[in-house]
C-alpha cells in the first residue's frame, strides 16, 4: 500500500470521526459545514486548527464555571437591588439566562477617547481603599500600561488588595519582569486559560475573555471597548489614536460587574472567589440610571448577550445605531436588523473604513448589499480606526460593552456589556454617533456593484468563513 493510499484511507476515517462529533455538537449547519470544509481541504493544517479553535465542549470547565458561579451569586443577594426597568421582557430575558438584573447606577461617565478613559482610571486607582479588580483582554507594557502598573503597585503598598487579571494570548506582551514590582508589593496577578504546547489539546486556545472590567472598593466601575495600550491615546500617538467607547459608573449596578470579575477570577486561579461585604457593600447612593450587566461565554449555552442583543433589534421601533469594528452577523442578526429596515426602522451601521483584520472587512462587506436593499445605512469611519462596541434602540435603550457583531463575540469570547435603560445616556450616545457620520462616508449600492470581480470575490469567498470568524 502506497503512503498516499494510506494517507487517504487515514484522513477519511478522521473526517468521519469528527463529522459525528460535530453534527452531535448541535451548533448551526453552516458552522458545522465550514468546519467539515476545512477539516477535508486542509488536512494536516485542518487537524491542527481543529485541536487549537474546533468546537469542543469544556465539559470540565463548564462545571467548574457553573459552581463558581453559583457560589459568588449566593453571596451578592441581587434580588434586594432589582428594579423593574422600562423594558421589563428584555431586562428578564437576561436575567432568565443567568444574568444580573437591572440596577440602580450613578455618575454614569461615557468616555469617547482613550486618554480621558485612563485619567479616569487612574483617578478611581488612587482614591481605591479595599480593593482593585482589573480583567482585561489586552495590556501593554508601553506608557498607559507601566503608569496603570505603578499605581497599583503604590495602592498594593498601602495595603490595598489588587488583583489583576489578564488574558493569555492577548496580553502577550506582559512579561514576568514587568509585573514583578506589583507581585513584589503584595498585588495578585492571574492569567486566563493560559495554554502551553502541551496544554493546547485540552484547552481550547481561542476561548479569551475578552473582557475589559475595572472595579474600585466594589462602587466604581468601567467597561467598554478600551484596552490597556498607547494605541486609544491621541498625547501617545496623537491623529492614530483610535476611536472607543467606555462606560464608568457607580452604585449598585457596580455589583454586577464585581460578579463577572469574581467568577473569572475563581475560573482562573481555581481558588474560592473572595466574597464579603468588602467587596460587595451597600451603595452610598442610588442613582437615577439602570444599569443591567450581562455577561456571557464558551461556558454556557444561554449566550446571553447575543439573545439580548436580537431581542433589542427585532423589537426597535424608532432607531437602531450600530457601532462596531467587526462587522460578521449570525443568519439571526442579519435577519433581525434587515427585518427592522424593512419595518422601516432608521436602522444605521458604523464601521471602520479599514479594519485590522482584512479577512474581517471582506466578509462585512459581503452583508452590505443586502442590508442596503433592505432599508438599512451603512458608514465607514475614514482616518483613525474605530473600535467602539455600541447600540442605540430607539430613545430609551443603550448598549456599551466589549461584544462585536460577530460569532466570536457572541459565542467564542467571554464578553460582557453593559445594557443601560433610560434617555439619559440613549441622547449622549446618539450625539457621538452623530458626530462619528461627520467623520464617515455612507455606502452606496452603486459604489457595491462597480467592485472589481477579484474584491466581489474575495468578499464572498470571505463569508463563508464567517462562523470562524
Amino acid at each position: 500500500m502506497s503512503f498516499w493510499t494510506l494517507f487517504t484511507i487515514v484522513e477519511v476515517v478522521w473526517v468521519a470521526i469528527l463529522a459525528v462529533g460535530l453534527i452531535l455538537e448541535r451548533r448551526s449547519p453552516v458552522a458545522t459545514l465550514a468546519w467539515l470544509l476545512v477539516l477535508m481541504w486542509l488536512p494536516a493544517f485542518g487537524f491542527v486548527v481543529y485541536l487549537l479553535l474546533g468546537p469542543r465542549r469544556l465539559y470540565r470547565k463548564k462545571l467548574r464555571r457553573a459552581a463558581t458561579k453559583s457560589q459568588v451569586q449566593a453571596s451578592m443577594d441581587l434580588v434586594e437591588e432589582q428594579e423593574e426597568p422600562i423594558r421589563a421582557q428584555l431586562a428578564q430575558l437576561a436575567v432568565s439566562a443567568g444574568e444580573a438584573p437591572p440596577m440602580r447606577a450613578a455618575k454614569l461617565s461615557l468616555f469617547t477617547e482613550g486618554d480621558e478613559c485612563f485619567e479616569a482610571l487612574l483617578r478611581a486607582i488612587e482614591g481605591a481603599k479595599h480593593h482593585v479588580h482589573l480583567e482585561y483582554y489586552i495590556w501593554q507594557p508601553d506608557g498607559i500600561g507601566t503608569r496603570l502598573r505603578d499605581a497599583l503597585v503604590a495602592k498594593a503598598k498601602q495595603k490595598v488588595e489588587v488583583r489583576l487579571l489578564l488574558d493569555f494570548v492577548g496580553a502577550y506582551a506582559v512579561t514576568r519582569r514587568f509585573l514583578e514590582p506589583l507581585v513584589a508589593a503584595g498585588g495578585e496577578v492571574a492569567w486566563f486559560n493560559e495554554v502551553t504546547p502541551i496544554r493546547a489539546w485540552i484547552r481550547r486556545a481561542d476561548f479569551r475573555t475578552h473582557r475589559k472590567i475595572v472595579v474600585v472598593d466594589g462602587e466604581i466601575g468601567f467597561t467598554g471597548g478600551v484596552n490597556i495600550d498607547d494605541c486609544h491615546s491621541f498625547s501617545a500617538v496623537k491623529e492614530a489614536a483610535w476611536r472607543d467607547t467606555h462606560l464608568g459608573f457607580e452604585g449598585a449596578a457596580v455589583r454586577g460587574l464585581q460578579r463577572v470579575f469574581l467568577e473569572d477570577w475563581a475560573f482562573a486561579t481555581e481558588r474560592p472567589a473572595p466574597v464579603g461585604g468588602g467587596y460587595l457593600p451597600r451603595p452610598s447612593r442610588s442613582g437615577d440610571a439602570l444599569v443591567q450587566i450581562v455577561a456571557s461565554g464558551p461556558d454556557s449555552d444561554a449566550f446571553a448577550i447575543h439573545k439580548q442583543h436580537f431581542a433589542a433589534m427585532t423589537t426597535a421601533t424608532k432607531r437602531l445605531w450600530i457601532t462596531t469594528p467587526y462587522f460578521v452577523p449570525d443568519d439571526s442578526i442579519f435577519d433581525a436588523l434587515a427585518t427592522a429596515a424593512l419595518r422601516k426602522v432608521d436602522v444605521r451601521i458604523l464601521v471602520p473604513k479599514q479594519g485590522d483584520s482584512r479577512l474581517v472587512t471582506f466578509a462585512a462587506r459581503s452583508y452590505f448589499p443586502e442590508l442596503l436593499k433592505a432599508g438599512a445605512r451603512i458608514f465607514e469611519y475614514e482616518g483613525r480606526f474605530l473600535h467602539g462596541k455600541t447600540m442605540i434602540v430607539d430613545d430609551d435603550l443603550s448598549f456599551v460593552g466589549t461584544a462585536n457583531l460577530d460569532n466570536r463575540s457572541f459565542r467564542l469570547n467571554f464578553e460582557v456589556v453593559a445594557t443601560v435603560y433610560g434617555e439619559d445616556l440613549n441622547k449622549r450616545l446618539a450625539a457621538a454617533f452623530e458626530d462619528d457620520l461627520t467623520h464617515a462616508v455612507e455606502v452606496r449600492p452603486r459604489a457595491l456593484s462597480r467592485a472589481p470581480l477579484f474584491q466581489r470575490l474575495g468578499e464572498s469567498g470571505a463569508r463563508l468563513l464567517s462562523p470562524l470568524l
